[in-house]
């Protein structure tokens, strides 16, 4: 055999191995075209290039033995079929009004070939109106299924979420109105191919928002555990929340961009802009429970990549108090208390990474170690809140200011000023921890009294609420950002393995 460029590709990022017809492939093989038959095929590969970015591309081998071709396909194809990670079914949700309304088109212009290409049989579901992913999780057999597909943003995302988490408890005859119970965890991967206002979450945990890129991470059957944390309310399931929980400034926020959904993805520009002006701060207590499991802390410049070893460690320091029993009652582990004004109170589970954001709300969140970064920004001018955000643009430590504080939590809960006394029973550590707070100053100086929650771009609308995390509860077609990505770009462009 002979092929026409000398690179090498490892058989986990094989796509696929056809047979070629030569009539189809006219190329310049010097001495071979005097033979009066070739027996070629082709071999299909994840090429990567710059940015996180890969493409699928492909070399095409020649030789005059028919029997020697065939017996590299057949080689080759059982190869391929000893990667059991990779999916052969799979259930595919696709949300035709998210973002710029083009979930279809991308699904059937840019993913499906590739689906098809590698074999992969598909179920589409066109959904018509919001939950319809989630109640159809609910009815279908998912267990049937290699994994969960998503055409959409990170809303379309959270409902397949909800959807496949919720099932695989009410399965489990678990329930989720406890904010201590055991959550089963999730053994159906998710896939995420972006096409919404807001691809966070693809981006957080790929590197990039690109249908193609993401499609094949599923073809290569790439598996990403992720945290999951539950929100909850007097003993009442609200949401599950993977990416960003805001209070404050970015609840304000989505508040508003709500009302102008119009506007398309230029609102949250204008809200944003709006609510910065507007500066409004709450008063409220933060209750939390530090995360000591888990290896680092917010501000050790250890970002989560690929294999990320403080999520290895993590998971099985968790395992092994599992094992053991070594897990104290709630009671009896440590709980701070924190009371002030703030203008923000963040907790992400991921570093919340988006374009304009390279590294995110907190650059050095992981995805599995089962833990939250919990950010609280106090009342402070005007000025300084917008140097606080600049911060999010560029390379500097945006924990650096004496009005933000960072902690790697593992629960918390929070109450807000008016919710002291009314809904003082979210918990009884509140009843207990924040029975005075504010009562010396009963005449408020902020315009609003509450704000909203932004769970994952959803508003809850309870202030007061119990958060807890959940380590690695789900699974994501991903495999975390990658290293020196321009490093094996080069390297997979310059040196498929030299076969013959």
């Amino acid at each position: 055999c002979i092929h026409t460029e000398n690179c090498f590709v490892p058989i986990s990022e094989i796509i696929a191995v056809e047979e070629t017809e030569f009539n189809k492939k006219q190329r310049n093989i010097g001495r071979w075209q005097k033979m009066a038959k070739l027996h070629a095929f082709t071999v299909h590969y994840v090429k990567k290039s710059r940015n996180h970015r890969w493409r699928c591309s492909d070399v095409t081998f020649w030789c005059v033995d028919e029997h020697l071709c065939n017996q590299w396909m057949q080689a080759l194809k059982e190869l391929l079929e000893m990667q059991k990670s990779r999916p052969k079914q799979l259930l595919v949700y696709i949300n035709p009004f998210g973002g710029k309304r083009q979930g279809k088109r991308i699904y059937e212009q840019k993913v499906a070939p590739l689906f098809s290409l590698a074999s992969i049989s598909t179920d589409v579901v066109i959904t018509e109106h919001a939950n319809h992913a989630k109640d159809n999780l609910f009815e279908v057999n998912i267990y049937k299924y290699d994994g969960v597909v998503c055409v959409g943003g990170d809303g379309m995302f959270s409902e397949v979420m909800h959807g496949l988490i919720g099932r695989m408890q009410k399965d489990s005859g678990i329930d989720q109105n406890n904010p201590k119970a055991s959550l089963v965890q999730c053994n159906i991967r998710i896939g995420i191919i972006p096409a919404g206002s807001t691809d966070c979450i693809c981006y957080s945990t790929v590197g990039i928002s690109d249908p193609v890129t993401s499609a094949l991470h599923i073809i290569l059957g790439d598996c990403q555990p992720l945290d999951v944390s539950s929100v909850h309310h007097n003993n009442t399931f609200l949401k599950y929340s993977v990416s960003l929980l805001g209070y404050g400034f970015y609840g304000d926020i989505l508040k508003d961009s709500e009302k102008k959904r119009w506007m398309g993805p230029m609102r949250y520009d204008y809200s944003g802009f709006k609510t910065f002006l507007s500066h409004h701060y709450y008063e409220g207590t933060i209750a939390y429970q530090p995360a000591k499991h888990t290896h680092g802390s917010p501000r050790d410049k250890e970002s989560c990549r690929t294999g990320c070893y403080i999520c290895k460690k993590s998971e099985k320091l968790l395992a092994e108090q599992k094992e053991h029993g070594l897990k104290h009652e709630e009671g009896e582990e440590e709980w701070k208390v924190i009371k002030g004004k703030f203008l923000a109170i963040n907790a992400v589970n991921m570093s919340c990474a988006c374009p304009r954001s390279p590294k995110g709300l907190s650059p050095a969140a992981h995805l599995a170690d089962g833990s939250a970064d919990l950010i609280l920004v106090r009342k402070c001018s005007r000025f300084d809140f917008l140097r606080y955000l600049v911060r999010h643009t560029n390379q500097d430590d945006q924990f650096d200011f004496p009005f933000v504080d960072v902690y790697r939590v593992k629960c918390f809960q929070f109450t807000s000023k008016l919710s002291e006394d009314n809904e003082s029973n979210v918990m009884d550590i509140g009843k207990k921890r924040f029975g005075q707070f504010c009562r010396d100053h009963p005449a408020c100086c902020c315009n609003i009294v509450n704000s909203t929650w932004n769970c994952d771009g959803e508003t809850l609308d309870s202030s007061a609420i119990e958060v807890r995390v959940h380590c690695q509860l789900m699974k994501l077609f991903a495999r975390g950002i990658e290293e020196n990505c321009k490093d094996e770009a080069a390297h997979s462009q310059s040196s498929i393995e030299q076969l013959l």
